[in-house]
């Protein structure tokens, strides 16, 4: 995780070297005054999110969902996990918060792997408000056709990588 976090300084780094080249000191400013903007946004709604997550966490069976999704539901869990995840609402200040308390419950790493993915690629909300509108139902079709096998290949990947970090063998036991 260090190594996360300090690969992320030192692009940020760069990229402030980068901008005072270009601009200067009022590129610096700029780019300052935008990230605490964006901050002071985020943390109105992260901890906003984490409540409305938990509360909806009490209001639906989530011990009955995540032993659906849980770990040793394989391929099945993997793709109930896929298409759920087209119907979770909103963005991912509402998403990854539910994502995080499903998975908390008993859900799958695998399974969540596909839930977000499926999310991602599915979302209802979005297909209903924005694309289905502007694009038309035939490209709605067509991308959905073209994209449903993503979210579980996501799974399916995130089930192997697990398996070969725990030096398991991945065998029958993933269908």
């Amino acid at each position: 995780m260090i190594w996360i976090v300090t690969g992320i300084w030192l692009v940020t780094g760069a990229l402030a070297v980068w901008v005072h080249r270009r601009q200067g000191k009022a590129g610096l400013r700029r780019s300052g005054g935008f990230a605490v903007s964006q901050g002071r946004a985020l943390a109105l709604r992260l901890p906003l999110a984490m409540l409305a997550a938990s509360f909806l966490a009490q209001a639906l069976p989530i011990e009955h969902i995540a032993s659906v999704i849980g770990p040793q539901s394989g391929l099945i869990g993997i793709v109930l996990a896929a298409g759920l995840g087209g119907f979770m609402p909103g963005g991912p200040m509402t998403s990854f918060p539910i994502a995080l308390i499903v998975y908390e419950g008993g859900a799958g790493t695998p399974q969540i792997v596909a839930l977000l993915a499926g999310w991602s690629i599915f979302a209802m909300h979005r297909v209903l408000a924005y694309e289905a509108p502007i694009m038309g139902w035939a490209f709605v079709a067509l991308r959905m056709s073209a994209c449903a096998v993503l979210p579980v290949l996501a799974g399916l990947f995130a089930q192997a990588a697990l398996a070969v970090s725990e030096g398991l063998q991945i065998g029958p036991a993933i269908f």
